[in-house]
């Protein structure tokens, strides 16, 4: 019931602050593995979306690294593990989006320069089906443009 309740105020959510929120096709450049870029992955708790210690680390250095690249734009991509359902995972994913998003604006990073979608469990870094494989995929991804 209470995951219930929770799907219902996420999705809510969602919808109140117009999340973008799509899945991959084919041929799409999204969805790339951590580590591709200048800005660093970070990663969640299960069935969670809220920023550890570490991740806020994370998030600052990324920060910091837009800043000393003004003009540069960046997709936070919120992705989740196999686990939940498809519809449960998009919120989850959007969520996760919107808080590395959000911590990036009271970093100085201004909210035209950050955009966010969520992947849920689509797009995931690691297939196997196993805890490790499922933390790495319990991420956000930053993609500059």
């Amino acid at each position: 019931m209470r995951s219930l309740k929770v799907l219902a105020v996420s999705l809510l959510a969602v919808v109140a602050t117009g999340c973008t929120c799509r899945t991959g096709t084919s041929g799409d450049n999204i969805g790339t593995a951590a580590g591709d870029g200048p800005l660093k992955d970070i990663h969640f708790a299960f069935d969670s979306y809220k920023l550890d210690a570490t991740s806020k680390a994370t998030l600052a250095g990324n920060a910091e690294w837009l800043k000393a690249n003004e003009g540069k734009k960046v997709q936070v991509e919120g992705h989740c593990d196999e686990r939940g359902t498809n519809e449960y995972n998009m919120v989850l994913g959007a969520n996760r989006a919107r808080a590395a998003a959000d911590q990036l604006r009271t970093l100085g990073i201004p909210a035209s320069a950050i955009s966010t979608v969520s992947y849920g469990e689509e797009l995931p870094l690691d297939p196997s089906h196993n805890e490790e494989a499922w933390a790495k995929n319990r991420r956000d991804h930053f993609k500059v443009d």
